[in-house]
């Protein structure tokens, strides 16, 4: 699996890859989180355009999507039930998703990141047991609750690498 930047022609395949994801959530129990039309493709274009916006292709498809983001995250300032499990600079892992067929893309998508980063953050919704899995399978410490823009909690995480 290869990882690039996301490009303008890859949203079609990126948005279907968010359908593909959010109906891979309505099927495990998770009801709420993305609802229709988010995330949106102005936000996607955002994220291409300030280039932290990446795909992950087989065969010249997309099968995967997420954004990598340099800190701090506004969302991350206020934890709840918790803290964070260091104070240092730190990279955002947001809105990863795959199309369901393909194995791998979180897997493909942490590495990538911390090979990348010293120190990352991420959450996701209390409902997403799969994606809670994955994130803790790849050396993520649940820090606490953090809320994201609409006013919802999510469990956060973070990782360091070891020196």
């Amino acid at each position: 699996m290869k990882i690039r930047k996301t490009t303008e022609a890859d949203l079609p395949q990126v948005m279907a890859t968010f359908d593909a994801a959010r109906a891979f959530m309505r099927a495990h129990g998770n009801k709420t989180q993305w609802p229709k039309g988010n995330p949106s493709e102005d936000k996607v274009r955002a994220d291409i355009a300030r280039g932290n916006s990446y795909v992950c292709v087989e065969d010249d498809a997309v099968v995967g999507t997420f954004a990598f983001i340099a800190g701090p995250d506004a969302a991350y300032v206020h934890i709840e039930d918790g803290a964070w499990n260091f104070d240092a600079p730190y990279h955002v892992i947001h809105r990863v998703a795959s199309n369901g067929k393909t194995h791998g893309v979180a897997k493909a998508c942490f590495e990538f990141c911390q090979q990348r980063a010293d120190a990352l953050r991420i959450d996701t919704h209390e409902d997403n047991i799969p994606m809670q899995n994955a994130i803790r399978k790849y050396g993520f410490a649940r820090a606490g609750v953090i809320y994201v823009s609409d006013g919802t909690p999510r469990i956060a995480f973070d990782w360091q690498k070891e020196h």
